[in-house]
């Protein structure tokens, strides 16, 4: 027994040793892209990230963060570390749980465990915990600062917990790990509750060892664990805050006490009782009564991080999402009410007719004395004949209807039938969503980019051009861990039906429940397989168990129990091998700086003092950490357009950030509070001649003028737009006086801007956009980066100017939509000297989509400064900065794309023919790869196809202008080649 005890724990400890390794030679040195950024920025100065937060893990990233000794470049790789970390310790109790459940597997008993059952065990757990270690999605949590890593270790350590505890004989013993599990749920509450899904698993492990199994008592331990999760879920994470948050408007609104009144009195009675019920219990010797309370008790303790968000938004910190500062915004924060609501088992299709709105629950916000109400949430009713159940077809996006009916067959118009619901159930969510991800993780992945399929071991004998294999995100597996999961989940079920059940368990509802319950939409801004590791994890089980099949096969073969484990270990050993070969050069993120560079080019594009509108994540989150955590360029005010259509963010952008001043609004808090002006939609006004002065519009809407108003379906009174066209009359005197015109730009100054709206109305954002452009009266720089600049509500691209990676908004007028104005001598500098390219040049480095994407538009932006350039006649400048693009930005490193061949036609412009012919052949050279591959293998038209067909075309127009015809024949013969094809 002591022996198996020291080898076991030695054994496991060897494999920390080495995922740790792994995960610290590949992990990510700074921010990475997405939402990376914004954990690193609010962990380190404890700010307040999106709902629902993750409190615990920003206080373990800001512990982390203080081993940077000072050194603020290196804050991000010491909170990436806490992934790192999180990630060796889910290895380490994913070994020791292939232990546990291979001794129930191969039915050792304690202490008799001979040495030939050791060291297979050990061999299973070795094999397994390796080969999750290189899987794709879990190595890709592994070396960021995300939570899905550390809400990794959380399950691991729960489920070997459950396992630890069902050998444990005296009962007090046991229910102390009962307590210790519930602590540990409580905890994980504050990083990510996707955990919550393993208690049925673990539910049918005290089941079973508790009670005679049959199929109605697995059946009833299931029902009981999904409610538990459901108490936890509902109950307690916005349930006691909610319970908290009514008496507090009772006690203040009805009653007339003070604020806070309700709260404390909600505390001293729920702690009352929780005491008063542990020391009943206690008295009457009710041990089960004391236990569930005790676990009730430590969850709740574990969930006290919680705290941290609404200390810390009490302080009104730079990042402040939502806030949640009193008990009725702390509600809606962990309710995530900002994202919306998905049906799950009762619903619309995206076809069904809105029949009517009506009011639902209030909104209450903090007066002087009481609580008021702002608003009312809206509660759509739809036709009830198109009301079904279990609806996977349910978002009114017009975009997303379009992608049903592209991937559904469905002509315009056409109503789904329920066969359609299922099918995009089965087609989209479980194949596209799950089994796609399953496959990259086991079997192998065709490429990085968004929406590749998998591999099949047949793939890796088929001739692939350069141009695909070049592509680091490709990796096949051969289909190896997948077969030998197969057999080990084949060995389990034969062998151990109850250790099977509880595996399955955790795959079924890590997996493909998440699947059911989350009801994705047909299209995700990225991939999300990260969130399904858990179920990635079970299966690794399960190839651990293979490596046991392998051992038990050779063993039958064979009399050598020792020389047959060693055989079947080695064997097995490749798997996890062949994914570390396969996966190291598209995990391994050294020497990547471009999404922290990015973003300072960002904000280096702006002038001093700046206002800088962003749009998605990537174009915000890292520029939230340049700032917060490196202080670059605090005085530009970054702000988020999605997020501008809320009243606590505006609310924030009326106080000081840093060097960056308070925004001079003229229209109030009442005028933009939730529930006024959210949405004013455009009622054109037939005795309004031609367009409306945009400073009379916000007089009207701070006065809130009947002129503007008309009856909504709730019977509210709704401001309008009373015209499509808009204008703003300029001071030209005061703006030249500014010194903000371009030189070459005088004469495009005008004295009245005008514009129209985009769509049917203005929202929130665009209306306050509009009082930031009047208010500020040109006296600080607004800026719009492209994502930005094409969301806003109204259309401001004739007066742009861009100066960088940003669009300065100014009062000249361009007549030429084809054609950007550029401030070539600004953006000149900015691009060439202020710029930061950190090993952009380095071909070993590994650049994601995202990354290379990026690349793309600092290409973009090179290429129009170019093209300016050239337009002022300044050719020899023109050609310093195309040279300076290949040079930053070389095909080694970031294979070329279609900016480099719009590149190309202003090297013939400026006779660099020799370079223009090097990328063109280049170009052609690998479009033409790719598009035969396609057409050979009978793959359809996507993404990749246009692109390359965009720049062959490109390329033909480009040698046709420059009249060198040969070339242009050439490429254009295989353009119509491949266009033929396609077009057919």
């Amino acid at each position: 027994m002591q022996d198996f005890k020291k080898i076991n724990n030695i054994s496991g400890w060897i494999i920390f040793i080495i995922s740790t390794i792994v995960y610290v030679l590949t992990v990510e040195q700074t921010a990475s892209y997405w939402d990376c950024g914004e954990f690193i920025a609010v962990s380190y100065k404890l700010e307040v990230p999106h709902p629902p937060g993750a409190p615990l893990f920003l206080l373990i990233g800001r512990l982390f963060s203080f081993l940077a000794l000072g050194d603020v470049t290196q804050v991000a790789f010491w909170i990436n570390m806490v992934s790192v970390l999180s990630s060796s310790f889910t290895i380490l109790f994913l070994f020791w749980t292939i232990v546990l459940l291979g001794r129930k597997l191969l039915k050792i008993k304690l202490g008799e465990e001979t040495t030939s059952q050791t060291w297979s065990l050990m061999s299973a757990a070795a094999i397994g915990s390796l080969a999750y270690t290189f899987s794709d999605s879990f190595w890709f949590s592994a070396v960021e600062a995300e939570v899905y890593a550390m809400s990794s270790f959380f399950m691991a350590f729960a489920f070997w917990a459950i396992l630890k505890w069902e050998l444990i004989e005296d009962e007090s013993e046991s229910n102390r790990w009962l307590v210790l599990l519930a602590y540990v749920i409580g905890l994980s509450i504050g990083v990510h509750l996707l955990n919550l899904v393993t208690l049925p698993a673990m539910g049918l492990i005290y089941y079973f060892k508790k009670y005679q199994p049959s199929k109605s008592g697995i059946l009833a331990t299931l029902i009981v664990s999904l409610g538990i999760i459901l108490i936890i879920m509902v109950g307690i994470i916005p349930g006691l805050p909610s319970i908290a948050g009514a008496l507090e408007i009772f006690f203040v609104n009805a009653i007339g006490l003070p604020f806070g009144s309700g709260i404390i009195f909600f505390i001293v009675i729920f702690l009352g009782v929780l005491v008063f019920g542990i020391m009943y219990s206690i008295k009457r010797g009710k041990v089960l009564l004391n236990t569930a309370l005790l676990c009730f008790t430590f969850i709740i303790i574990g969930y006290s991080s919680y705290a941290l968000v609404v200390i810390r938004s009490g302080y009104n910190p730079p990042i402040d999402e939502n806030n949640p500062e009193n008990i009725i915004s702390v509600v809606s924060y962990l309710k995530r009410e900002q994202y919306g609501y998905r049906p799950l088992l009762r619903g619309q299709y995206y076809t069904a007719e809105l029949v009517d709105q009506k009011r639902g629950a209030p909104v209450y916000v903090k007066d002087n004395d009481k609580y008021k109400i702002s608003d009312y949430k809206i509660v759509n009713v739809y036709d009830p004949e198109q009301i079904v159940l279990f609806p996977r077809i349910y978002s009114g996006s017009a975009e997303h209807k379009k992608i049903y009916q592209e991937k559904l067959g469905l002509k315009p118009g056409e109503k789904p039938s329920y066969i359609d619901n299922i099918k995009f159930l089965f087609s989209h969510q479980l194949g596209h969503m799950y089994m796609r991800y399953f496959m990259w993780n086991f079997a192998g992945r065709e490429s990085d980019i968004q929406n590749a399929g998998w591999l099949t071991p047949v793939d890796a004998l088929k001739s692939v051009p350069e141009a695909i294999k070049e592509n680091k995100g490709r990796n096949n597996f051969l289909m190896l861990p997948l077969i030998l999961g197969l057999i080990g989940l084949f060995l389990q079920f034969t062998r151990d039906k109850k250790g099977f059940s509880v595996t399955a368990s955790l795959f079924f509802l890590t997996g493909m429940a998440l699947i059911l319950y989350l009801n994705s939409p047909p299209i995700e801004p990225r991939e999300r397989d990260y969130i399904y590791v858990g179920s990635f994890y079970a299966f690794a089980i399960w190839i651990g168990f293979g490596t046991l099949a392998m051992i038990d096969l050779l063993n039958q073969k064979f009399k050598n129990a020792k020389i047959n484990t060693i055989i079947a270990t080695l064997i097995c050993l490749f798997i996890p091998g062949i994914m570390a070969v396969e996966g190291w050069d598209d995990h391994d993120r050294s020497n990547r700086y471009f999404s922290v560079d990015s973003a300072k080019n960002f904000l280096a594009s702006c002038a001093p003092n700046a206002i800088l509108f962003t749009g998605g994540d990537n174009d915000t989150f890292p520029l939230w950490y340049v700032q917060e955590v490196e202080g670059f360029r605090t005085d530009v005010r970054v702000v988020v357009l999605s997020y501008f259509n809320t009243d606590w963010y505006i609310d924030q952008m009326t106080r000081d950030a840093y060097e960056s001043k308070a925004f001079p609004f003229s229209l109030t808090e009442k005028n933009y509070r939730q529930g006024t002006n959210d949405y004013l939609p455009l009622v054109e006004n037939p005795n309004l001649k031609g367009a409306m002065d945009v400073k009379q519009y916000l007089k009207l809407i701070k006065e809130e003028h009947p002129l503007l108003a008309v009856q909504s379906q709730l019977s509210d009174k709704l401001n309008t737009v009373p015209t499509r066209r808009m204008s703003l009359s300029v001071n030209k005197d005061h703006v030249r006086s500014l010194g903000i015109i371009p030189s070459d730009m005088d004469s495009l100054v005008q004295d009245r801007m005008t514009w129209n709206l985009k769509g049917g109305g203005l929202d929130k954002g665009s209306l306050m956009l509009l009082d930031i452009i009047v208010s500020n009266n040109w006296e600080r720089p607004i800026y719009f980066n492209n994502t930005s600049l094409n969301q806003i509500g109204v259309n401001l691209q004739d007066y742009v100017v861009r100066e960088g990676n940003t669009y300065r908004l100014l009062p000249v007028k361009n007549s030429d939509p084809n054609i950007e104005l550029v401030n070539t001598e600004v953006m000149y500098d900015n691009v060439m000297n202020k710029f930061h390219w950190r090993e952009l040049n380095n071909p070993n480095t590994y650049y994601s989509e995202d990354y290379r994407n990026f690349a793309l538009s600092h290409r973009s932006s090179l290429n129009a400064l170019a093209q300016a350039l050239i337009q002022k006649g300044e050719t020899e400048k023109a050609g310093e900065v195309l040279r300076k693009s290949i040079e930053l930005i070389p095909d080694e490193a970031i294979p070329f794309d279609y900016s480099n061949g719009q590149s190309v036609k202003l090297y013939l412009t400026i006779g660099e023919n020799e370079l223009a012919e090097q990328v063109a052949n280049r170009l052609v050279e690998r479009a033409d790869q790719v598009l035969t591959y396609y057409e050979e293998n009978n793959m359809g038209f996507d993404y990749e196809v246009q692109k390359n067909l965009v720049i062959l075309n490109d390329l033909t127009n480009a040698f046709k202008g420059a009249r060198q015809n040969e070339m242009a024949q050439k490429i254009e013969n295989i353009f119509i080649r491949h266009y033929a094809y396609f077009d057919n």
